[in-house]
């Protein structure tokens, strides 16, 4: 084993049971469970916890696993309506416009940390902002049951490809090199015959989630040893059993024991990087763009002549800032485009936005019937 998983001492598993303390304290005021990690993970940091080899484990391994789920939904279906291809990209492109000349503006006027930001820096920090939470529309869908509803389905796409861009984002974060071999990986698709035979005799049972484990870890490791982000190796090697009848069943065998390895990820957030009150006040002041991010996703869906009440529905599923956000931000300050301090902020953001969605979106049948006629 790696030493981060050799070094496992008494502090972990407290903080672990710390997390699982506050995740169920959010549950019960109806929020996201990763409202309570995020806020784990600050009060840890407050209270003189060090970042540990341990958890940082944990954390790249939930990374990988929810790669590798999200290329598990991938379809080529998902991208052919245009009011899922056309509207997320078209968001994207404009969220991610507008704040990063907003970043740089801030940083004009000198706030905090936006001062010293590049180009580069402004653009990473604006697209990561222009994602939306699936964790919080996901669960936000289940508990209304509106998973199969329209409004659900187009907002289940527009996230997957949110996703994707994100990923290619991380492949491409780092100036590393691909090394010659990494040609050989065209050959991949030569794998996808055995893989399902390997998948179908797997079962229903522990071994399915094992094999999904060591498929998204085994491409995880082949992309970064011939040079290329793990992160990419992993959605390839779920991509590659999507579409499969057993993909949707091995994905909801594997969502619960990735999220378990994601709590690690949300609480070295605030073990690595102290909460401020500059990080705080801008965390809260990134807050108002959600109201300008809504108002795109209304328009555009509108625009791809959605009915208003479709439209209305779809946009409060998206109205949140996103925990992939937060990976992206992550991989940006490990390349030195983004300060430490920016990642605070933006966890403070996300978490907020998920408080601020989490009541509105269970009132939006009332909602809608309050601004019908405005709407239509």
């Amino acid at each position: 084993m790696g030493s981060g998983w050799q070094s496992l001492s008494l502090a972990a598993p407290a903080w672990i049971a710390f997390a699982l303390a506050l995740g169920m304290l959010a549950k019960s005021l109806r929020l996201p469970a990763l409202v309570g990690f995020l806020v784990a993970g600050f009060l840890l940091n407050a209270l003189g916890a060090q970042p540990s080899p341990f958890i940082e484990e944990v954390a790249d391994l939930g990374i990988t696993l929810l790669l590798f789920t999200i290329g598990l939904h991938l379809s080529l279906r998902v991208f052919a309506r245009p009011e899922v291809w056309a509207v997320s990209i078209g968001h994207m492109a404009l969220s991610t416009a507008v704040l990063t000349l907003v970043v740089i503006g801030g940083g004009v006027l000198g706030i905090g940390p936006l001062v010293s930001l590049g180009i580069g820096g402004a653009l990473a920090l604006g697209l990561a902002l222009s994602f939306s939470s699936t964790v919080f529309a996901v669960k936000a869908l289940e508990d209304r049951g509106a998973q199969r509803t329209r409004h659900g389905r187009i907002a289940l796409g527009v996230l997957v490809i949110q996703d994707l861009v994100a990923v290619v984002f991380l492949a491409t974060a780092t100036d590393a090199r691909p090394s010659p071999w990494a040609l050989l990986l065209l050959g991949l698709p030569l794998l996808r015959r055995p893989l399902l035979a390997l998948l179908d005799h797997a079962g229903h049972g522990e071994l399915l989630i094992l094999f999904g484990v060591v498929v998204a870890i085994g491409g995880a490791a082949l992309f970064e040893l011939v040079g290329l982000k793990a992160d990419l190796g992993a959605l390839v090697a779920g991509f590659m059993l999507a579409g499969s009848p057993k993909s949707a069943e091995l994905s909801r065998a594997m969502d619960g024991f990735k999220d378990l390895f994601l709590v690690g990820f949300f609480v070295s957030i605030g073990l690595d990087v102290p909460l401020s009150a500059v990080s705080f006040a801008l965390g809260c002041l990134v807050l108002l763009a959600i109201p300008v991010k809504a108002a795109g996703f209304l328009l555009l869906f509108s625009a791809a002549r959605l009915r208003a009440r479709t439209a209305w529905q779809a946009t409060l599923d998206l109205a949140t800032f996103s925990e992939f956000g937060l990976i992206v931000v992550a991989a940006a300050v490990e390349s030195a485009l983004l300060p430490d301090s920016l990642l605070t902020s933006v966890a403070v953001a996300v978490a907020l936005s998920l408080v601020v969605a989490a009541p509105i979106a269970t009132r939006g049948d009332a909602l809608y019937a309050r601004f019908r006629e405005p709407l239509r």
